[in-house]
Order: structure tokens, then C-alpha cells, then sequence
């Protein structure tokens, strides 16, 4: 068939095309939130206090908590990498949408043919044009796709982002929670020296056995023992901290010998409905702009399997010679239309869509689970912070009495009222009191952390909006 029948027989068979088959468009981000699990009304326990705007760990109080995440956030290399996967997606997105668009391009040539004995010199110039009109939309699916992975690309680096802050955070609180029960392991080893002294003394006089010297000596070392320990902890915590940080590790003593010695607290605590999460959280945006992605991709290969329509031409000057290319004679203009429609492939356009339905069905599945696991995350810390206040309460008022008790032995075991059996329990008594407040204190304020964090904290779902 030659290039003139091909261009007339073409558009009579794209009107006949066009009326058996119509393009689909994707629905919205909104529309996809639907497949969400029921969320319930409220949470088990509503917390009290309003969200911090902007900066969530500003609740604080804590002017190097401030600086050590803002350092996170400005060199932690899980963000760099992050934000140039964002640099690739928007990239991708741009080839796609240059897809849509007409093709210009320029050739020259030149060079001598030979016809029997006869040479000729050819000269030509010209430009090429083509476009495909996508009738079907399997172009503006694969745009769509490639912008729905763009958003999900800021989504997740908005999620890396939160997660950089919180374990920033978090690293830092466990170092100050461990530098406190380090102290406190230091004050009750010289206490239980000054014990041991008073032991040895009241032996030396005949008022007490060897015995008891022994096991004072046994419980000082006993407490001696935990100071490796606890400084091995705190600085595998600091190393951690200055990774975070985008930092070599033991590079961070000199600035955290300025930490407030003061146990943390959070000012003000996160509140909110379940499907805020929905909004707020970005890791769940993020699955939702995946599920986008697959169904938009879905579209696009079901419409493969229909006919592609193809748009050329070319405007192009050729003559035996440089001078001849102005004349009127040079001038060759074509303008062509095709269709192609794959008839037999042996199933793999087929294929190629259940393979697709396949990825839909498990994104879909993902961000059903995404959704679940977050409303997981954020009644668990829920519980954490509700039940960590009444314990604090608890071991505050048991580390009192401790200290009570443990300062009525001393002064009863110098006057010879007790035997040191009761001095000794209540100096246990004393230490573990102190280091289990310590330690619930510290789990108090990773709970408020670890909420923030489930519920989204500072952060805005428009900044992932392509």
C-alpha cells in the first residue's frame, strides 16, 4: 500500500476505533483513602494537652535537643539519599510527561550515488516530526504513574524525615536516661563505701562480725560493677547519636557535657482523631501514592493491548548542490498517519496486565496493612504515656520512702538498734528504687516521642502534593 492510501484509509479507521473503545482515568488520591480499613470514632485514650505546631520536639524545653535534630535533619545521609530519589522521581515524571508531546528533530546529509557509470552528488536538509495521540491514554497512564511516584518519593522522604527527628530524639533522650542511672550507680557506690567504712569500724571496736563487713564489701562491688556497663551503654548511645548526625562516632562528648542534668518531659502531648492519620502521617501518603501509581500503571497497560495511532512528517530541502537547496524545486513535504494494533503475541500483553493487577492487589493490600500497623503504633504509645505517668507517680513516691528508710537505717545501725542485714536491704532498696524512676522517666519520654511520631508530628500532608 503506498504512503497516500495509508493517510487517507487511516483516519476512517481510527473513527471506527474510537467508537468501540474509550480511555480510563485513574480516581483520585482521595478516592483511593476509601479502601482504608474502618477507622474507629476516637482513640482508646484521648490524650491531653494540644500538638505542638511546626517542631514537635521543641516540647521539650531542651535547647540542645533543638540543635542536635536540626543537625539531623540538615546532614543525616538517610535524608540525602531521600531527597535525591525525590530529584529522580520528579526527573522521571518530566520524561513522562515529554511523552505526550509532539517530536521535532533536524538531519543533513550529504554524499555522491552512483547509477551504472553515472555519479550523482545528493544534498538534503530537513526536519522530522512526529506525535502520538494517545487516544487511548496508555501515555497519560504511564504520566500519571510516574507522577503518583513523585509524590510518593516526597511522601517517603517527609516520612524519613519524621523517623530522622524521632530517633534523633530518642538516641538523645537514652543518653541522658543512661547518664542518670550512671550517676546514680556513682552516689550509691560512694554511699555504700562510706557504709563499708562505718562496717569495718564497728568491727574493729568488737560491735559487729566479719561477716557484715563481707557483705557490705560484696554490695559495694556488686554496684561497682554496673558503672562498666552503663558507660559502655552510654557511649554506644552517643555513637549512634553521631551517625544520626551524619557524624563519626565519639565525636560528640564535648556537646553533650552540656545536656540539663534535669530528668526530660514533654510540655505538650499529641491529640487528634484516627483518621487524621490518614492526612498527617506520610509514610501512609506514601502508600497511597504506590497504590496510585499501580492502578494508574494498571490503565496503562490495558491500554496496550488496544491500537496506537501515529502521527509523521518531514519538511526537508534536497538538490545536487549547495545552491540548488534555495530552489523551489528542492522542496519535499510528506505527512503520514498509521495504526498499529498487536494481533497475535503469544499472551504477553495479557500477561502483562495480570502481572499488573497482581502489583495492584498487593499495594492495595500494603496500605490496608500500613494503615492497621499505625493505628497499632499510635494506641500502643497511647498506653505507654497513660500508664507511664501512673508509674512515674509510683516510683517517685517509692523512691521517697526509700530515701527515707535507707537514711533511718544508717542513723539506727550507728546507734546499734538494727543489725546491718536492715541497713543493707534498705540501701538496695534505695538504689533500685532510684534507678528504676530513672528508668521510667526516660521509657515516659520516648513515649511521647514514639507517639508524636505515630501520629505524624510535625508535618503537613500538602508538602508531598505534586
Amino acid at each position: 500500500m503506498t504512503s497516500r492510501h495509508r493517510y487517507r484509509l487511516a483516519p476512517l479507521a481510527l473513527a471506527a476505533l474510537l467508537g468501540a473503545c474509550a480511555s480510563t482515568m485513574p480516581p483520585t488520591p482521595a478516592d483511593r483513602a476509601q479502601i482504608a480499613p474502618t477507622l474507629p470514632a476516637g482513640w482508646s485514650r484521648a490524650p491531653a494537652g494540644a500538638v505542638h505546631d511546626g517542631d514537635w520536639w521543641a516540647g521539650f524545653g531542651d535547647p540542645l535537643l533543638l540543635a542536635l535534630v536540626d543537625e539531623a535533619l540538615a546532614a543525616n545521609l538517610d535524608l540525602a539519599s531521600a531527597r535525591a530519589n525525590v530529584e529522580r522521581a520528579r526527573a522521571q515524571r518530566d520524561l513522562a510527561d515529554a511523552g505526550r508531546l509532539p517530536q521535532l528533530g533536524s538531519s543533513a546529509s550529504g554524499g555522491r550515488v552512483r547509477s551504472g557509470e553515472n555519479y550523482s552528488r545528493q544534498l538534503s536538509a530537513g526536519l522530522d516530526a512526529s506525535w502520538e495521540p494517545d487516544f487511548f491514554g496508555a501515555n497519560a497512564s504511564t504520566a500519571t504513574a510516574a507522577a503518583a511516584d513523585f509524590a510518593a518519593a516526597g511522601a517517603t522522604l517527609q516520612a524519613t524525615r519524621l523517623a530522622v527527628a524521632a530517633e534523633t530524639a530518642i538516641a538523645y533522650l537514652q543518653w541522658r536516661g543512661t547518664r542518670e542511672q550512671y550517676a546514680i550507680a556513682r552516689e550509691s557506690a560512694a554511699s555504700q563505701a562510706q557504709t563499708l567504712q562505718l562496717v569495718q569500724w564497728r568491727v574493729q571496736a568488737g560491735l559487729a562480725s566479719a561477716v557484715d563487713a563481707e557483705q557490705a564489701r560484696a554490695s559495694l562491688e556488686q554496684t561497682r560493677a554496673q558503672l562498666p556497663a552503663l558507660q559502655t551503654t552510654l557511649q554506644q548511645t552517643e555513637n549512634a547519636l553521631a551517625i544520626l548526625l551524619g557524624r563519626a562516632p565519639a565525636t560528640l562528648g564535648e556537646r553533650l557535657a552540656t545536656a540539663p542534668e534535669a530528668a526530660p518531659s514533654l510540655q505538650a502531648l499529641p491529640a487528634g482523631v484516627p483518621a487524621d492519620l490518614l492526612r498527617r502521617r506520610p509514610d501512609l501518603l506514601a502508600a497511597e501514592w504506590t497504590l496510585a501509581s499501580a492502578l494508574a500503571t494498571l490503565d496503562a497497560r490495558r491500554a496496550d493491548r488496544l491500537p496506537d495511532l501515529s502521527l509523521s512528517g518531514s519538511l526537508a530541502l534536497r538538490a545536487a548542490t549547495w545552491s540548488g537547496l534555495g530552489g523551489a524545486g528542492a522542496v519535499a513535504a510528506s505527512v503520514l498517519a498509521g495504526i498499529s494494533w498487536p494481533v497475535f503475541d503469544g499472551g504477553a500483553a495479557r500477561a502483562r496486565v495480570e502481572a499488573q493487577q497482581a502489583t495492584l492487589d498487593a499495594a492495595r493490600a500494603s496500605y490496608r496493612a500500613a494503615v492497621l500497623a499505625a493505628l497499632g503504633d499510635v494506641e500502643d504509645n497511647l498506653v505507654a504515656l497513660d500508664r507511664g505517668g501512673e508509674r512515674v507517680a509510683a516510683l517517685e513516691r517509692a523512691a521517697e520512702a526509700a530515701a527515707n528508710a535507707a537514711e533511718l537505717a544508717r542513723a539506727r545501725y550507728r546507734s546499734g538498734l538494727i543489725d546491718f542485714g536492715t541497713l543493707l536491704d534498705a540501701e538496695r532498696s534505695l538504689l533500685s528504687a532510684r534507678s528504676s524512676l530513672a528508668g521510667a522517666r526516660t521509657d515516659l519520654a520516648l513515649a511521647g516521642v514514639r507517639l508524636y511520631k505515630g501520629l505524624g508530628g510535625g508535618w503537613t500532608a500538602e508538602a508531598t502534593r505534586p
